[in-house]
């Protein structure tokens, strides 16, 4: 799946250098990182525990809550630098997490998402351990510059080891929260651009087809009342004409209705909606929709839509002979599997029409699946979130 640039991908464990008797680089940059342990933990344990003591216990004030989240906001910067050192001294590629989000404007929400932003605790939770194994490896270290000076880098190596891991373990992002994340943005994303496109869609509908005809309706109208008196035969016949556009523009505004929410599908639901759809299909289609219930409004629209979109792509490209919609219901999945038995070869790159319905559908948690061998068949399998239908008042009055 193809995320936005944002989004984390596994980066295979680094290879670490051989561990030599001779004192290199790599084995001074360990020396180093160790000896640093000592006073690095002291600083962090000190203003972490500050930090939580202090906040916590003022925490029944105005300021306590605010300073712990400042507090807090410290521990994420004491975390970059930690995780600067480590890259730089012991090699480790940990990825900066990313920058804490409060999704609306305001001090409360940036207060609420402080207090409970998971990087800045993990952060404070490493600098409440590492005081003992900072006392610990900067004793044995220093010991060892005098005493166990050949096998020095043996115990530094194996010291730095615990180190990488408690770093990884602690400072690196989660990757699955992340990919997350990143999903949800790109998917917002995809969201606002697929409404924007579909109001410039509507907008250019109106203002081209009905509007341009009521327009000119309004004209001839004009005209064949001006001629009412002088020439009855003629504006009967304009009036006949422009009842005749009166009828145009009203099937125009009933399908652009339809493009929008088909009625069958908010008082029928998907089984009589799609199989309106089928029927104006050029290859004949079986449908068969088997839901214990109606999922909520916008997955069935979701649903409808992906399904009108693959039926158009049916009669248009495929060359099919007949064709499929099955819709059913999994665990917590809704499930549609459209078929054909046409030539296949179906595209899904980038800037084809089932490149954005994959696109749609994951901006909503959903996956999209297409089978579509050369000479066919093309399966294509479309799997949405469910969620039960929620039950209004005002409907069951009516």
């Amino acid at each position: 799946m193809n995320t936005s640039s944002a989004s984390r991908h596994p980066v295979a464990p680094e290879k670490l250098p051989p561990v030599r008797f001779a004192y290199d680089r790599v084995t001074w940059k360990e020396i180093g990182y160790l000896l640093l342990n000592l006073p690095v933990s002291i600083i962090g344990f000190v203003y972490v525990v500050t930090v939580i003591t202090v906040g916590a216990g003022l925490s029944i004030t105005v300021i306590g809550l605010p300073l712990l989240a400042y507090g807090l906001a410290g521990c994420r910067l004491l975390g970059r630098l930690e995780r600067s050192r480590a890259r730089d001294l012991l090699g480790v590629r940990v990825e900066e997490p990313r920058p804490m989000r409060t999704g609306t404007f305001g001090f409360l929400p940036w207060l609420w998402a402080s207090l409970k932003d998971p990087v800045a605790w993990r952060t404070g939770l490493y600098y409440g351990i590492r005081l003992p194994w900072g006392i610990l490896t900067f004793t044995l270290t220093l010991v060892s510059l005098f005493v166990l000076w050949p096998v020095l880098p043996f115990i530094a190596r194996g010291l730095t080891t615990v180190d990488r891991a408690m770093v990884r373990g602690l400072l690196q992002p989660s990757d699955q929260l992340e990919r997350r994340i990143a999903e949800l943005e790109s998917g917002r994303g995809v969201v606002v651009d697929t409404a924007a496109a579909d109001l410039r869609r509507i907008e250019r509908d109106l203002h081209d087809g009905a509007q341009a005809r009521l327009v000119a309706l309004a004209m001839d109208l004009g005209l064949a009342r001006e001629k009412l008196l002088e020439d009855p035969e003629a504006a009967a016949r304009m009036v006949g004409e422009a009842h005749g556009e009166v009828k145009v523009a009203l099937q125009e505004l009933r399908d652009l209705a339809r493009g929008i929410h088909p009625a069958i599908l908010t008082d029928r639901g998907l089984d009589a909606a799609l199989s309106s759809v089928a029927s104006r299909c050029t290859v004949p289609v079986a449908v068969t929709v088997d839901l214990p219930a109606r999922p909520a409004e916008a997955i069935e629209g979701i649903a409808y839509f992906t399904v009108s979109e693959l039926l158009q792509n049916v009669s248009k490209h495929s060359r099919a002979r007949q064709a499929s919609v099955d819709v059913w219901r999994t665990d917590d999945r809704l499930m549609v599997q459209v078929r054909d038995d046409g030539r296949g070869g179906a595209d899904v790159s980038g800037g084809s029409g089932l490149a954005g319905l994959g696109e749609r559908l994951r901006s909503v948690d959903g996956l999209f699946v297409v089978s579509s061998p050369v000479a066919g068949p093309t399966v294509v399998t479309a799997e949405l979130p469910w969620r039960d239908r929620e039950f209004r008042r005002d409907t069951a009055r009516r």
